[in-house]
């Protein structure tokens, strides 16, 4: 893991607001000169903390679609039974997320898919792959309550700075 002192996270924090801020206006709100905190910024993603810049597009007035949420518990927990589930989802366009996850179910998958017929056409096609997909639970969203992208939690900056 990486050493981040408080100049790096004020930087993670604003580029976690605004990805496309200047480097001179980064630089003003770090109050760092110019040339260091963009090293700063190299620095953090050559080391992959920083994994990409990204625009936040609301898909729900792009286009109308289902968000579902899937719960996935497999039958077998072997690594070549995880790796394969895993290389199959990642592969799938209608999967936007997916967390292995501990407890009751292994899998969360986040999918977006046209309309219900889509998506059971997209489940039927996982179960005929032979996954071993032991059981799936399926949770229509029917209403997005919060939904931000990941910022900086509150609790980070004291554990820079030694508190708990």
């Amino acid at each position: 893991m990486m050493k981040l002192d408080r100049y790096d996270l004020a930087i993670l924090r604003i580029l976690a607001q605004d990805g496309r801020i200047t480097k001179s206006r980064l630089a003003e709100e770090v109050n760092l000169s110019i040339s260091p905190a963009w090293e700063r910024v190299r620095r953090l993603e050559e080391s992959g903390v920083i994994r990409g810049y990204r625009t936040d597009i609301d898909w729900a007035r792009a286009f109308k679609g289902s968000r579902i949420i899937v719960e996935v518990t497999l039958a077998r927990h072997t690594a070549q039974d995880m790796r394969r589930f895993e290389e199959r989802v990642a592969a799938a366009p209608e999967v936007t997320q997916c967390h292995a996850t501990g407890g009751g179910v292994d899998y969360v998958l986040h999918v977006m898919s046209r309309d219900i017929d889509h998506y059971q056409r997209f489940i039927d096609a996982l179960l005929t792959d032979e996954l071993g997909i032991e059981r799936y639970f399926t949770y229509i969203v029917t209403k997005v309550v919060k939904n931000v992208p990941e910022t900086m939690p509150d609790w980070a900056s004291d554990a820079i700075s030694g508190g708990e």
